[in-house]
């Protein structure tokens, strides 16, 4: 059977697009530095997305860096508040920490914290060793560590913030100077008799 003219062509056009694709197999395209590093990192996505991932518990969402969480206003954080409070005042006696004070600034206007816990010691070094003691004793007794830390440089006021309870030792010098307990003294005094 003899093939008409746009038969003949067709039969072309098919095979120059056959013989265009094993052309374009058979030559590999150069790419640029720039497009092999691209795949490079497509590669290194592809395999990362397809590695386990930590389980998050449902309920808890991560802390971000430099951002203070707010502070919730749930009645049974206020109740953890204190025992946190409580327990970092314990770990300050345990060190010999003087004059604890735990201070419930709940009440109190503008307060960053629902409890202040507040010691003073008479040393660089003491002051150092009270304040992990009560980092010590709240991560054996609660499993809970500060959210930020400040203070060690130089020791002469440690804070440590665990967002509901900030605990603050000072050498006596310093706590004297700073009067912390007047500046918030409008907030109720929790009584402590340490262990």
């Amino acid at each position: 059977m003899a093939k008409t003219p746009a038969k003949k062509t067709a039969a072309k056009k098919t095979a120059g697009k056959t013989a265009a694709k094993g052309a374009k197999k058979a030559t590999p395209k150069k790419l640029s530095k720039a497009a092999k590093e691209a795949q490079e990192l497509d590669k290194e996505i592809k395999k990362l997305s397809k590695e386990k991932k930590p389980a998050v518990k449902k309920g808890i969402t991560p802390k971000p860096k430099g951002i203070r969480p707010e502070r919730s206003s749930k009645a049974t954080t206020a109740d953890q508040a204190l025992v946190l409070a409580m327990c970092v005042a314990q770990g300050m006696y345990e060190k010999k920490a003087e004059h604890i004070r735990i201070l419930d600034m709940r009440e109190v206007r503008g307060a960053s914290s629902d409890f202040f816990v507040v010691s003073h010691a008479e040393s660089d070094k003491q002051v150092e060793a009270i304040a992990n003691s009560a980092e010590e004793e709240t991560v054996k007794v609660l499993n809970e560590k500060p959210w930020h830390r400040e203070g060690f440089e130089n020791l002469e006021w440690v804070l440590l913030d665990y967002i509901d309870v900030v605990a603050h030792v000072f050498q006596r010098d310093k706590r004297d100077f700073y009067a912390i307990e007047e500046l918030w003294g409008d907030a109720k005094e929790v009584k402590f008799k340490g262990k």
